[in-house]
């Protein structure tokens, strides 16, 4: 089995390097061999953004708020992949979905 950390570190260089498309599949890599690994899933939801794959880069970001469902911050990366979708696709249903991750984030911050 592949250690997702190194796949990740991988992914890093080759995003680093412009290679979006060898990043986005060591990080589908690395999430075969550890499907919870968050990190991964919302290095992916940016890589996809990239590449203009927003409802798959949403799948992602969202995936990272079950993970990690009392990190307010990962409500808050899932807000600014709405925001992006919605800039990206001038689809005004993510504004909505932005502004409700964002009062998540907020909800959590305040200990609610």
């Amino acid at each position: 089995m592949s250690d997702p950390s190194a796949l990740y570190d991988e992914a890093d260089k080759l995003k680093a390097s412009g290679d979006l498309e060898g990043a986005a599949a060591k990080l589908t890599e690395a999430l075969a061999a550890d499907e919870d690994y968050s990190l991964a899933h919302a290095a992916l939801a940016v890589v996809l953004q990239k590449r203009g794959m927003h409802e798959e880069a949403i799948a992602h970001a969202r995936r990272v708020t079950e993970i990690e469902p009392n990190d307010p911050f990962s409500y808050t990366a899932l807000s600014v992949t709405y925001q992006r979708a919605y800039a990206g696709t001038n689809d005004h249903s993510y504004i909505g979905l932005a502004e409700e991750a964002m009062d998540r984030s907020r909800q959590i911050e305040a200990g609610q």
